[in-house]
C-alpha cells in the first residue's frame, strides 16, 4: 500500500472498478430533488435519473459534499498513517475544493504529522479522473505527498478537454454558465461547444450535431499533436454517438482510450442530456498504471 492516498470527488465520472483498482477513494456530491437528498454515489442508474430530468418542470439542484462527508473518507486514511493527495472539481463550479481544505485542517489538527494536499484541478469529469490516476501512479511509484501533488499539478496543467451539449438552456436555468453567457439569445438554436478552465468556457459555436462531431474528432487528432495520447470520452445519454467517437480515437491514436463513460447526476442536471466530451493528457503521466 503507497503511504500516500488518492481521493477525489464523484464527478470523476469514471468507471468505478478503475478507480478501486488503483485504489483511489472517493467523496460523493448530492442531487437533491425538493426534500430529497441522494449521493451521487448511490445513484449506479444514470439512465433513470435522466428519463426524470427530461419530465421535471424544474431541474434539480447539487450540492457540495460537507466538511463530514470528507472527514469519513480522510479519517481513516490519516489513521493508518497516510498523507493524502485530494483531487478536485473547478472551484469556479464547485465550492468541493474549499470545503476539503476545511476537513484537511481538520485533519491536521487530530492527526499530527499527517498531510492532507487539497487539489483544484481547473477541470472536471475526465479531466479530475486522469487527474486522479496521474496521482495514483506517483502514488504507486512510492512518491511522497510533494511528488505526488506536483505530479498531479503537471497532470492537471497538461490536461484538456472539450464537450458539445445540445443546448445552453440547462447551463443557463442551472446558473453554471460562466463565460458562455455571451452567447445565450440566439445560440440556444446551436451546438456550443466548451471547456472547462476554472469555469465553464466557450470554445466555438457550431450549426449541427454532425458538424460538433466532426469538431470533437479534430479536437483529438490536436490533443495527439500535442502528446496528449491518454484520452478520454464521456457523453451523457449518447452512446452511439460515444462510441464512434472512440472509435474515431482508436483511428487516430492507434490505442485503446483510457476509459469511456458517461457523464452523472451532479454535472448532467447542469447542461442537460447529449452532452459529448473529449479529452485528454500525456500518457506517460500514468505511466505504471497499464492505462
Amino acid at each position: 500500500m503507497s503511504q500516500v492516498a488518492v481521493v477525489t470527488d464523484t464527478t470523476h465520472y469514471a468507471p468505478r472498478e478503475l478507480l478501486r483498482e488503483h485504489d483511489i477513494h472517493e467523496v460523493s456530491l448530492y442531487v437533491n430533488l425538493g426534500d430529497h437528498h441522494e449521493r451521487e454515489s448511490d445513484m449506479p442508474d444514470f439512465d433513470a435519473f435522466y428519463q426524470r430530468l427530461r419530465e421535471l418542470d424544474q431541474l434539480p439542484t447539487t450540492s457540495q459534499p460537507s466538511i463530514g462527508d470528507f472527514l469519513e473518507v480522510y479519517e481513516p486514511l490519516a489513521a493508518a498513517g497516510r498523507d493524502i493527495v485530494s483531487i478536485h472539481i473547478a472551484g469556479g463550479i464547485s465550492g468541493t475544493p474549499e470545503t476539503a481544505r476545511q476537513a484537511a485542517t481538520e485533519i491536521a489538527g487530530k492527526y499530527p504529522g499527517r498531510r492532507v494536499e487539497v487539489i483544484d484541478t481547473r477541470t472536471a469529469c475526465g479531466g479530475i479522473a486522469l487527474c486522479a490516476l496521474a496521482g495514483a501512479s506517483a502514488a504507486k511509484a512510492g512518491g511522497d505527498l510533494d511528488a505526488v501533488a506536483a505530479h498531479v499539478n503537471d497532470a492537471a496543467d497538461a490536461m484538456r478537454i472539450w464537450f458539445a451539449v445540445d443546448t445552453l438552456e440547462f447551463l443557463k436555468r442551472g446558473g453554471r454558465i460562466g463565460t458562455a453567457q455571451a452567447w445565450l439569445g440566439g445560440a440556444l438554436k446551436i451546438k456550443p461547444i466548451l471547456t472547462i478552465d476554472r469555469e465553464i468556457t466557450p470554445v466555438e459555436r457550431v450549426r449541427t450535431a454532425g458538424r460538433a462531431f466532426e469538431r470533437m474528432a479534430d479536437y483529438l487528432k490536436a490533443r495527439k499533436e500535442d502528446g496528449a495520447d491518454g484520452w478520454v470520452v464521456q457523453h451523457i445519454q449518447a452512446h452511439e454517438q460515444a462510441d464512434r467517437l472512440a472509435e474515431r480515437g482508436r483511428e487516430i491514436f492507434g490505442c485503446e482510450p483510457v476509459f469511456v463513460s458517461e457523464i452523472g447526476p451532479v454535472i448532467g442536471t447542469h447542461v442537460g442530456p447529449g452532452l459529448l466530451g473529449a479529452g485528454g493528457l500525456p500518457r506517460s503521466l500514468l505511466a505504471g498504471l497499464g492505462v
